[in-house]
């Protein structure tokens, strides 16, 4: 009973971070001029990594949540920082001042932030495939490898206003997709599939511990985060500007198509994989459901 009420409680606390993320993305971007608090790019970062703390050490115990994130934090900001030193796996690139300090070449926050969408992009992997209680070869390699694709979806939305607009990181030849190049999206995939890969190698070889009977909503949470996350870019459309804007090679883009573009990108990508979460979710539960009639 006291650890049932443990996770009701902290049940409680997940969906309050959800709100609050909502708050500080699809509500803040929508009304720029409204919320002109320093802090809300920081929360953008530090509340998907609370919710993916909290929610993954109820599923995979304390132990199992921070292994995760020290692969992923480890191996991306390799990955990053040999980027920016040689280009490789992402292009040419660096790293402006504007997330504020750095590890080597790298802005601290990145590391959190490939872990809060990272995390919610694993969990829906194992939804939609249905693997959550599999460690077999196939799901071990098939997990990572859908979940990779699905993380890669949210920057394809974000890398242009990010880079091309919000210039927090720099393309130095540009690139075709407002100022991105193709490649960057090669290398992104193949920095989520290692550490990805890792975490399921983990599981695989790993004792199994006895893990709680969750309720459904706790999958539905992250169906939510991820439906926020996609939601943010039409609310960005509908309160970003449109203006001309530079990127490194001197070409020049609308903001307005950057915007537009990945608010129609997220809602037919990103909250499609909720959608589809949430009715696997459903589905699943169906049969159960006639069958106690």
């Amino acid at each position: 009973m006291e650890h049932k009420g443990k996770n009701a409680a902290l049940s409680i606390v997940l969906w309050l971070l959800i709100v609050a993320y909502a708050v500080t993305t699809v509500v803040a971007d929508a009304f720029p001029h409204v919320f002109t608090w320093s802090l809300i790019l920081p929360l953008t970062i530090i509340i998907p990594l609370c919710f993916g703390v909290i929610h993954g050490a109820i599923r995979y115990r304390v132990a199992g949540i921070a292994v995760f994130l020290v692969l992923c934090l480890g191996i991306s900001n390799i990955m990053e920082n040999v980027g920016v030193m040689t280009g490789f796996p992402f292009g040419p690139y660096y790293y402006t001042d504007a997330l504020g300090p750095k590890l080597f070449l790298v802005p601290l926050l990145i590391g959190p932030a490939y872990f809060g969408m990272g995390y919610v992009s694993w969990v829906l992997g194992n939804v939609l495939l249905g693997t959550d209680r599999r460690h077999d070869v196939l799901a071990t390699v098939a997990v990572p490898v859908v979940a990779a694709f699905i993380m890669v979806g949210w920057d394809v939305c974000l890398d242009p206003g990010s880079s091309t607009i919000a210039q927090i990181w720099i393309w130095e030849k540009g690139g075709g997709y407002f100022g991105v190049p193709p490649v960057n999206y090669l290398g992104w995939y193949l920095t989520v599939y290692l550490f990805m890969q890792s975490f399921a190698l983990y599981l695989r070889l790993r004792p199994e511990p006895a893990a709680p009977a969750l309720p459904d909503s706790h999958w539905y949470q992250a169906c939510a985060v991820f439906a926020v996350m996609a939601l943010d870019f039409p609310a960005t459309y509908f309160g970003g500007e449109n203006r001309p804007i530079t990127d490194a090679t001197g070409k020049i883009w609308q903001t307005g198509d950057i915007y537009e573009s990945g608010a129609i990108v997220s809602l037919y990508t990103m909250l499609f994989v909720s959608v589809a979460s949430v009715a696997v979710l459903l589905l699943r539960r169906a049969p159960r459901t006639a069958n106690s009639d």
